[in-house]
């Protein structure tokens, strides 16, 4: 659904040293700098920007507003609260499971430098989804930076690996959200069977 974050801050260049280590934490790093104006982090393309408000006034944190980051392992949402406080932030909910919002759900909760809600989150995937994932990483491993004259030609064989990438990773999300309408089925058709034998 999203494209990319914002969050205004009063100093660009010190918040960056901010989400530099904090960000880092979690495996992404600074991808684009306009300096003195703005920032921004991702895995390759700029996904969680930092910037001075277009309106040059002082930047304020938006009550209410929090971004959460996908973290990978529960290390790293440890590293990320430890070095965010480390930095400046404010605790706001030390790391840990949040068993209310799921069962796997663990993560941890700041506020930045800048008073921005910020939260590392781990919720692992499901089996086929890591499996997508894997695939994916493999793909692009594969893939050279550079375009060669060789690459050039070998462009209509990638977007056809693209395309079978994209259905096994559809049928993998298929599988994901039928498994529970499946398995209510088969508790159906299991008491279904159950009535008959008594009838007998």
């Amino acid at each position: 659904m999203l494209h990319h974050v914002s969050i205004g801050v009063r100093d660009v260049e010190h918040a960056a040293e901010f989400y530099d280590a904090v960000l880092g934490a979690l495996g992404y790093k600074r991808v684009v700098e306009f300096l003195p104006y703005a920032v921004a982090y991702g895995d390759d393309a700029p996904e969680f920007w930092v910037t001075l408000p277009h309106n040059k006034q002082v930047a304020t944190a938006g009550n209410g507003v929090h971004v959460s980051f996908i973290a990978r392992t529960k290390d790293a949402v440890d590293t990320f609260h430890a070095k965010a406080v480390e930095l400046g932030a404010q605790d706001a909910g030390a790391p840990g499971p949040r068993a209310d919002y799921s069962p796997d759900y663990y993560g941890a909760f700041v506020f930045d430098i800048d008073g921005n809600k910020l939260e590392a989150t781990l919720v692992p995937l499901p089996a086929a989804a890591k499996k997508v994932r894997k695939t994916v990483k493999k793909a692009k491993k594969a893939t050279p930076a550079k375009k060669s004259v060789a690459a050039k030609k070998s462009a209509p064989v990638k977007k056809a690996a693209k395309k079978a990438a994209k259905k096994v990773a559809k049928k993998a999300v298929k599988k994901v959200k039928a498994a529970p309408a499946k398995k209510a089925a088969k508790k159906v058709a299991k008491k279904k069977v159950a009535r008959k034998s008594k009838k007998k």
